[in-house]
């Protein structure tokens, strides 16, 4: 089968089937002492110190004076841009907003629990957000759209985006133009852990903000694990994954499209094909070699090496429903489900930061244009956490309003508990003491 992994689940033991659950990020021991001297150093010195590790880190002709954009470079950005690219990322805003709009909660509600006791939950948005868009193995717009629409569609006060320079110490003509469609115009030149630093403490052009989201590399991951009791870090989005889930009936074609769709994003991601057939693994993996020859040198190592080792390949199962539970003990951050018949599959899946139903449903085509949000849950943590939404910039209050008839009711239940409990101040506080008498 070429050089594409094959992982036998009838074969291989327990320990070599949770080298196939682990993840790159998931021992960021030898980056946690890498981030901390850039994290002091930007605690410190502020923009001297960004501007210093976006020469170091990025290559980037990169000055104190000018780590913020300007209203003149998202104009120039706006024009550098081909009609098919403004149109296509106007395309996708349009139905990213109208996706968020649809999550937003209502402002408050109530509701009457027992006669004379109102009980109910308020909904605020967060005071600030940091959208971290990434760099690197290319630009991604994309991210910019995803991270910015939804806290702006949230009424955040004040939305930020950051993200790593150009060579030319600029900032990618896409991403600008995300973040004005987005509604966004503070915008800052500084990627990975300095980013977070910055945000977190805040610089003399970088203001500090409540929160942070976005994906990126284990140093970025690092860095929000070494902050997060100074700064809300938001959910998990560490490298790319995926999961085909494939039986008998897929398009060995279709199948491989998707497969390769993220693994292409470098070495650390993860991409399984998880299938019963074994006939259509062979299929699969011949469709892999044709589709190399439509693809770049860089591109396709990165395939390979995915493919290749732990982080990637073919999971042949006993059966559909051990390839199910394979899926859900992976967790994955994409699902795609190949199949004639995919709904019959979707009550056996638990687990997955998104379920893309058929051979349709490209994770291309839900990664730009879809409109649910494509920051999703990496690292297994789609078995505890959702995919990146309007509840993210938001937080919640409890609201109560107790009438005299209706406190009466409650508060020998809430006297009893704290009698119990051996609160004495909590007994006091519900007995005749509150109504002026001399003992509870």
């Amino acid at each position: 089968m070429s050089d594409i992994a094959l992982h036998d689940l009838s074969r291989i033991d327990t320990h070599a089937r949770a080298e196939l659950l682990r993840r790159s990020e998931a021992d960021l021991s030898e980056y946690a002492g890498k981030v901390a001297p850039i994290i002091q150093a930007v605690r410190e010195r502020g923009d001297a110190a960004l501007a210093e590790f976006g020469r170091q880190f990025d290559k980037a002709d990169v000055t104190v004076d000018a780590l913020a954009a300007t209203p003149d470079d998202f104009d120039a950005a706006e024009a550098a841009l081909s009609d098919d690219i403004r149109q296509a990322m106007a395309f996708a805003a349009e139905r990213i907003r109208r996706f968020h709009l649809r999550q937003m909660p209502e402002d408050m509600w109530l509701e009457e629990m027992d006669p004379g006791v109102m009980a109910g939950e308020r909904s605020l948005p967060i005071p600030s957000v940091a959208c971290y868009v990434p760099r690197g193995k290319g630009a991604f717009p994309s991210v910019a759209l995803m991270t910015a629409i939804p806290a702006v569609v949230a009424k955040v006060p004040r939305v930020i985006v950051v993200t790593p320079p150009t060579p030319d110490g600029g900032i990618d003509d896409a991403t600008l133009y995300a973040c004005r469609l987005a509604g966004v115009s503070e915008v800052y030149k500084c990627g990975g852990a300095q980013a977070v630093a910055a945000c977190a403490y805040g610089t003399q052009t970088v203001p500090k903000v409540a929160k942070i989201v976005g994906p990126g590399s284990p140093w970025l991951v690092a860095a929000m694990q070494a902050l997060s009791d100074v700064i809300d870090v938001g959910p998990p989005a560490g490298p790319s994954e995926s999961i085909v889930l494939a039986d008998k009936t897929a398009d060995p074609r279709v199948t491989a499209l998707d497969l390769l769709n993220e693994a292409e994003h470098g070495p650390d991601s993860s991409a399984f094909l998880v299938t019963d057939d074994k006939a259509l693994a062979t299929k699969v993996t011949a469709e892999i070699e044709t589709l190399f020859t439509h693809m770049g040198a860089e591109r396709i190592s990165y395939c390979r090496t995915v493919l290749g080792g732990t982080n990637g390949g073919i999971v042949l199962c006993p059966d559909m429903d051990a390839a199910c539970a394979f899926v859900n003990d992976y967790a994955p951050e994409h699902l795609m489900v190949e199949s004639a018949s995919p709904w019959e599959y979707l009550t056996k899946l638990t687990n997955a930061g998104e379920i893309l139903l058929g051979g349709h449903s490209a994770i291309a085509v839900a990664n730009y244009v879809l409109g649910p949000n494509h920051v999703l849950p990496t690292g297994g943590w789609a078995k505890t956490r959702s995919p990146l939404s309007v509840f993210d910039y938001m937080k919640r209050q409890t609201v109560a309003y107790i009438t005299a008839d209706g406190y009466r009711e409650l508060a020998p239940q809430a006297r009893a508990f704290a009698r119990y409990e051996g609160f004495e101040a909590h007994a006091n506080a519900v007995s005749r003491l509150r109504e002026g008498g001399d003992k509870p």
